[in-house]
């Protein structure tokens, strides 16, 4: 009986989703005055994944650093994005959820809609490969999560993962094939490794998304100059271009966005203004950042949303919770069809229990008060429920 109940309440939840992501679509279409011969361009859906090695041109991007913009589609629509957070689904040994991770996401998936739909897996998908972490070692943590797991993702509505944060190369390259291999099986693309970049086709429009991070196994959030050419290039072949990056300092003490580099024991983590607006000015239409654990405020540059950082989204067993370091949202977006912020709406989140994602409340207060104190009269318009509107 309780089986059955189950699977009735999976049903009923499914039909919610589906019935969601179709208003979700007519609406942006009806927005986007698409006529006959936006339908001309090809149907609907998603498609395609460059790769390269690193220090290789991926394909559909070019050498030159002069941005040529992809044309615009003819009666191209609007594009929706949702983006989480820090991603992790638990890890041996440090505890895995109930049931499997079936229900992981089931409290807050009628968030995740949107044409492209983009978390950090903070971690791996993997069984094999060697901890970055020595015997006995202290202050060390590395996540190896079942590959089994990566279809919760692809059920949570999930489109595209970034691979670009410091647990990626937790147990290696073996087992960083192994997490690029679990996200392909079930269709969900990745990007943020040296040299490549997820691409969706949506309506004949090309998104494109690149991660960024700062370690030898991520395209460089250091080297700024390399990331303007590498969106410089992407830009050439899109009309969508999402950037995510993984750095700033950690603690729930890191919550304003400094002027300047930041460091975390020792280590670089970027300069996270520059690096956002010189990826806006190199073709970049929305930058979304996390790494901190903690949300940050949010800048209007040239027409782009950049959101500093998203916080925790998911962590099971794995992230230190409590106050700042357990409030976390979903960024839903609306881009106009040459990539300007047409409207966004946070969606708060909590982290509950040992890490599971839910429904929250805190997230519009703190990101409003941060980005005004922040970014003053460049930050965007949110009002009391979350709506995120430009600056006229």
């Amino acid at each position: 009986m309780e089986q059955d109940r189950q699977a009735r309440r999976r049903a009923q939840r499914d039909q919610v989703r589906r019935r969601r992501r179709t208003v979700l679509a007519l609406f942006a279409v009806m927005i986007a005055a698409v006529g006959v011969a936006a339908a001309l361009q090809g149907g609907g859906g998603s498609s395609g994944e460059a790769l390269a090695r690193p220090g290789q041109i991926g394909p559909g991007t070019s050498a030159s650093t002069t941005t040529t913009p992809a044309p615009p589609v003819p009666g191209g629509r609007a594009i929706t994005v949702a983006a989480a957070g820090d991603t992790v689904m638990g890890s041996l040994p440090y505890g895995l959820p109930p049931d499997g991770g079936r229900s992981f996401f089931s409290r807050v998936d009628d968030l995740l809609v949107g044409d492209v739909v983009l978390g950090n897996l903070e971690g791996t998908l993997a069984t094999g490969g060697s901890s970055k972490c020595g015997a006995g070692s202290s202050n060390c943590f590395a996540f190896r999560t079942p590959p089994s797991y990566a279809r919760w993702l692809k059920q949570a509505g999930f489109t595209v993962m970034t691979l670009a944060n410091n647990h990626a190369y937790d147990f290696g390259a073996s087992a960083q094939r192994e997490t690029v291999a679990a996200l392909t099986r079930v269709g969900v693309r990745n990007t943020g490794r040296p040299g490549t970049v997820a691409t969706q086709v949506i309506d004949g429009q090309r998104v494109a998304i690149l991660g960024f991070a700062p370690y030898e196994w991520a395209d460089s959030l250091l080297d700024i100059p390399r990331a303007k050419r590498r969106v410089q290039e992407v830009a050439r072949s899109a009309q969508i271009v999402i950037v995510t990056f993984h750095g700033g300092a950690e603690g729930s003490d890191r919550t304003r966005v400094p002027n300047g580099p930041e460091t975390y024991l020792g280590e670089p983590r970027g300069d996270l203004r520059r690096f956002s607006r010189a990826v806006v000015d190199a073709g970049a239409d929305l930058v979304v950042g996390h790494g901190p654990h903690v949300l940050r405020g949010m800048e209007m540059y040239k027409g782009r949303l950049i959101a500093y950082s998203l916080g925790n989204f998911a962590g099971y067993e794995v992230f230190s919770l409590g106050g700042l370091l357990s409030t976390s949202m979903v960024l839903q977006v609306t881009l106009e069809p040459d990539g300007r912020l047409r409207t966004g709406r946070i969606r708060p989140t909590s982290l509950v229990g040992a890490g599971t994602p839910a429904p929250g409340v805190d997230a519009i207060t703190v990101v409003r008060r941060l980005s005004r104190l922040d970014f003053g009269a460049r930050a965007p318009r949110i009002d009391a429920q979350g709506v995120i509107r430009p600056r006229t």
